[in-house]
């Protein structure tokens, strides 16, 4: 589905990303960990096209596709997804209108016709049970007063509606209490299926208790030093990452 070629980025004329590969196919959980400054939240923003960064090597071929030429918004309706570790607010205008808007705009670039009213909301209330999210919450501005759960809650919320092939997931557990982290846990793993696939960003190995990783990769300084199965996060969780780094 997804592989990454070498890839090399900069923002501000700084190197953040300085060689990545990485391959992920269909029906994976890949979990990328590492300290802070490494490149995680860079490696999310290339791949998701956000401004201000700029490739300067490399290859992105997304499902065949180049996916560097893509902007965006194409991007995103190709089926590439970006959970923000900061989910924005977007003041006037509700969480509905926000879904009916972006799941169109998908499904004019497939060549489907626009979702019927009914069909939106019999989808909108199944997806929002998937997430133990209150449809109250619908009718208001995108993440307008919401808390910090209530906002990364709604991220998983749009991923269930618009059901992407590769979901990059930012840090998604920053600042989640217990509860929280498990009712997000839980609506990403009942989305998961054999055609779509996830690259989970954290810190911690506490989320991947809840999503259990396929492979889990080390970046440091813009590269990934070692990979493994989930047992990588436990001896990170036990040893840290000096531990990799200086067994290099």
């Amino acid at each position: 589905m997804l592989q990454i070629k070498n890839l090399k980025a900069t923002i501000d004329g700084k190197e953040i990303l300085k060689g990545i590969n990485l391959e992920v196919k269909a029906g994976e959980v890949h979990a990328i960990m590492g300290p802070n400054g490494s490149g995680k939240s860079t490696l999310a923003s290339v791949l998701s096209g956000k401004p201000g960064y700029e490739v300067t090597g490399g290859e992105v071929i997304f499902e065949g596709k180049n996916l560097l030429d893509f902007s965006p918004e194409d991007r995103a309706r190709e089926g590439i997804f970006l959970a923000f570790q900061y989910p924005v607010e977007i003041p006037g205008v509700s969480t509905t209108n926000f879904m009916k808007t972006s799941l169109n705009e998908i499904r004019k670039y497939r060549g489907l016709e626009p979702i019927s009213s009914v069909e939106f909301l019999k989808l909108m209330k199944a997806k929002a049970k998937l997430v133990e999210l209150d449809m109250a919450m619908t009718s208001r501005a995108v993440n307008v007063g919401f808390s910090g759960g209530e906002k990364k809650r709604n991220e998983i919320f749009q991923l269930a509606m618009m059901e992407p092939k590769l979901s990059v997931l930012d840090e998604t557990d920053s600042g989640l209490d217990i509860d929280a982290l498990r009712i997000v846990s839980e609506g990403v793993n009942k989305v998961r299926n054999s055609k779509n696939a996830f690259v989970v960003i954290t810190h911690y190995q506490r989320l991947l208790n809840y999503i259990v990783p396929d492979y889990v990769h080390v970046l440091s300084d813009g590269q990934i030093v070692t990979s493994g199965g989930k047992e990588l996060a436990y001896k990170l969780e036990e040893m840290g990452y000096d531990w990799v780094t200086n067994n290099d």
